[in-house]
């Protein structure tokens, strides 16, 4: 089993442009990429006539006039949310300001939010943003020129939400899955458990595209989800062997398994190690001594 995943980070982007992802499907990227947003933030328009916009990006006054030009002449009925990381939601107040529509999200959680690293704290999280329409599982949203399906899928954040495009077999999978990187799992921000458990709930779906908000599309889903777990697999039974040898803290278990990766997301990188330990203690195979943390020591029950 291999630690690697094929990504494809070979996309171009004009930012601002409108353009045709899939029929129905408009995407304009915002101008922020970075370490965890890679090219932009997509923004995706759904429909025609009547439209939603999934993923406003950052309140970047370039961006949402873009979205807003793109539609103009058309009635804007949601800006739909995938989950309230600034890159996603911080431009959703602008937008309405700009065009209307009605906010929806999941809404507040009541867990803990943020993660102890670089840009994956409250700079990265709005732990406050409150949609006019709160989201659950199962829910639709539903307007004549299309119909989503909502689907909770925690794991990277506790209010992620996918949004199904009916009759299209068309997934917005926001941070769930991306085809440029894997998806960084923070603590508290992020649950091991919960994220694979999402990743299953795709496994069972029959679906042909998946729009994430970040990168490009994915036309292989089932064969990256499955990825995706095979190599979260991998990286648990890795962390195992380290614990095996005596590599019992998480810095030297992070410098085994990301030795080559750059500094400035080491600590992402030592989150998601943790993420993995805790997954690991959830199923009674690791011990700590003590609360769980970066800096605990961990022990390998015996079976």
């Amino acid at each position: 089993m291999s630690a690697e995943l094929a990504f494809n980070r070979s996309q171009k982007v004009d930012y601002g442009v409108v353009q045709e992802v899939a029929p129905g499907v408009r995407r304009i990227v915002a101008n922020n990429p970075g370490p965890y947003t890679f090219l932009g933030t997509n923004s995706y328009v759904v429909g025609s006539g009547e439209v939603a916009v999934i993923d406003p990006g950052p309140a970047d006054a370039r961006h949402l006039k873009a979205i807003a030009g793109a539609i103009k002449g058309e009635r804007l009925a949601y800006i739909l949310i995938t989950h309230s990381h600034r890159d996603h939601c911080d431009g959703a107040r602008g937008l309405q300001a700009l065009a209307g529509g009605k906010i929806a999200a999941f809404g507040p959680t009541g867990t803990a939010r943020g993660a102890e690293a670089p840009g994956l704290s409250y700079d990265f999280v709005d732990p406050d943003f409150m949609p006019d329409r709160k989201l659950a599982d199962g829910d639709t949203v539903r307007e004549k020129s299309f119909v989503l399906d909502v689907l909770h899928m925690p794991g990277h954040a506790p209010d992620h939400l996918c949004f199904a495009l009916v009759g299209k077999r068309t997934v917005f999978t926001g941070d769930h899955v991306m085809g440029w990187n894997t998806t960084v799992i923070a603590p508290p921000e992020g649950d091991m458990a919960q994220f694979l458990a999402s990743l299953e709930r795709l496994m069972q779906r029959y679906d042909k595209m998946f729009l994430p908000a970040h990168g490009g599309r994915i036309q292989t889903p089932q064969r990256v989800v499955k990825a995706y777990i095979m190599h979260r697999r991998w990286r648990e039974q890795t962390i195992l062997a380290c614990l095996d040898e005596g590599i019992c803290t998480v810095p030297p278990i992070v410098a085994r398994l990301y030795g080559t990766l750059d500094a400035e997301l080491k600590a992402a990188a030592a989150l998601s190690v943790l993420a993995h330990l805790e997954h690991l203690i959830g199923r009674d195979l690791v011990r700590a001594e003590g609360a769980s943390g970066l800096s605990s020591v961990f022990y390998r029950r015996a079976s």
